[in-house]
């Protein structure tokens, strides 16, 4: 089945999971940082202060995600939408009102928890378990809301709030939720899909039993191959949350450094799509081992290099991970453990990725003050990106084998 023929016959399901993962944006950090300046000045806060409060609060939303997530397994999606967005809409409109640190963090919490988890969650999983042999296709397509939203809620931001101001703005964001997406998402979501063997080179897909949570956290391989996940997330967010430390350490501006960002947009986007092409064909037991081999390289030449031209090396090769990670998150589960508990097992595993998140900047943070080379752990992370490839290549005939158990 070609791309067009795909589209035309699952048009309403993967729109409606990419307009669930484009409304992520409200509780994703490039947006919430936008108004960073002013909810510091609001509440006298200093950067750490308020990087602490949001660092507590995303904790708190992971450690909630392993519990509500599982929601996706015993409700259909549109109910799970009318739960989950209208909440939402109540996070972005206290982030409106607010004048207390108390309604501050509760704000950042629920933004975390219902924008950038349950949202994306949702879409994740009802695209893992709706579609079967075309699911990479089905999940590197819906995922592209993830960058739509990047590439068009700051401008969006920015302008709305030069005409009504910051508060205003997140006013603005509950409405568009309740609004637009709300009944967007619900109309094209409200009939769930029955699962089909399409086919694309592989001529059945492959059906394993459905485990259960409590089975899966017993799986040694869950934790090995989880461990795989998390390195692109830690490492990505760790360099950026450190880019200005970086820059300064390399004798850059940052000018340069920001300059190379549309090319990890451009490779992220290429990557996702190739990598569900190649998921349908090959399986994504058969690409993960690849999956960290860019970032890898990205991290030995950024640790090592001060060149000019090295974050134009760097940007494109984090972002061929980051795609191939967001396309393989959502098909790699599914293949291993059944789809019929699979909101309770990716309720893990964002959890733990947003953990990870969290945990990156600030573990570094203090390797760097206590006299530890920055560059130098950059490039460590690159050697244990190779050493996670060498053990996924490993481990990928027993990955077969559960596969097909």
């Amino acid at each position: 089945m070609n791309l067009l023929s795909f589209l035309r016959e699952n048009a309403r399901w993967v729109g409606g999971a990419f307009l669930m993962n484009y409304f992520t944006a409200f509780g994703q950090t490039y947006f919430i940082s936008l108004s960073a300046g002013d909810i510091r000045a609001e509440y006298g806060l200093s950067p750490g202060d308020f990087g602490f409060i949001y660092m507590g609060a995303t904790l708190l939303s992971a450690l909630t995600l392993t519990r509500l997530g599982r929601i996706v397994d015993t409700r259909s999606v549109v109910q799970v939408v009318f739960i989950v967005m209208p909440l939402l809409a109540v996070a972005t409109l206290i982030m409106a009102v607010s004048h207390h640190v108390a309604l501050l963090f509760l704000s950042l919490y629920m933004l975390r928890l219902f924008g950038q988890g349950m949202m994306s969650h949702t879409a994740v999983t009802a695209m893992g378990r709706w579609f079967n042999a075309m699911r990479g296709r089905a999940v590197s397509l819906s995922s592209l809301g993830l960058q739509t939203g990047e590439a068009t809620f700051p401008v969006i931001f920015v302008l709305v709030s030069g005409l009504i101001g910051w508060r205003g703005s997140w006013i603005a964001a509950a409405v568009m939720i309740l609004a637009v997406g709300l009944p967007l998402i619900s109309v094209l979501m409200r009939v769930e899909r029955e699962p089909q063997s399409e086919a694309l080179g592989r001529k059945t897909a492959a059906t394993p039993r459905d485990w259960t949570r409590g089975e899966v956290l017993r799986d040694p391989l869950f934790w090995a191959v989880l461990c795989a996940f998390l390195a692109p997330p830690f490492i990505g967010t760790t360099i950026f949350f450190h880019q200005v430390y970086l820059v300064e350490l390399r004798g850059w501006t940052l000018e340069l450094f920001a300059g190379s960002f549309f090319l990890l947009s451009i490779a992220s986007l290429v990557s996702m799509l190739v990598t569900g092409a190649l998921v349908d064909r090959f399986s994504s037991v058969a690409v993960l081992p690849f999956l960290l081999v860019p970032i890898a390289a990205a991290c030995l030449v950024m640790g090592i290099s001060g060149a000019a031209w090295t974050p134009y090396v760097f940007m494109p090769l984090i972002g061929l991970s980051m795609g191939a990670s967001g396309t393989l998150n959502g098909a790699l589960w599914p293949e291993l453990y059944g789809s019929r508990h699979l909101g309770s097992i990716r309720s893990i595993v964002i959890a733990l990725i947003v953990f990870s998140t969290a945990v990156g900047p600030g573990l570094t943070g203090a390797l760097i003050d206590i006299g530890v080379s920055y560059p130098g752990q950059i490039a460590a992370m690159g050697l244990a990106s190779i050493a996670l490839a060498l053990l996924m290549t490993v481990l990928r005939p027993r990955l077969i084998s559960r596969m097909q158990a």
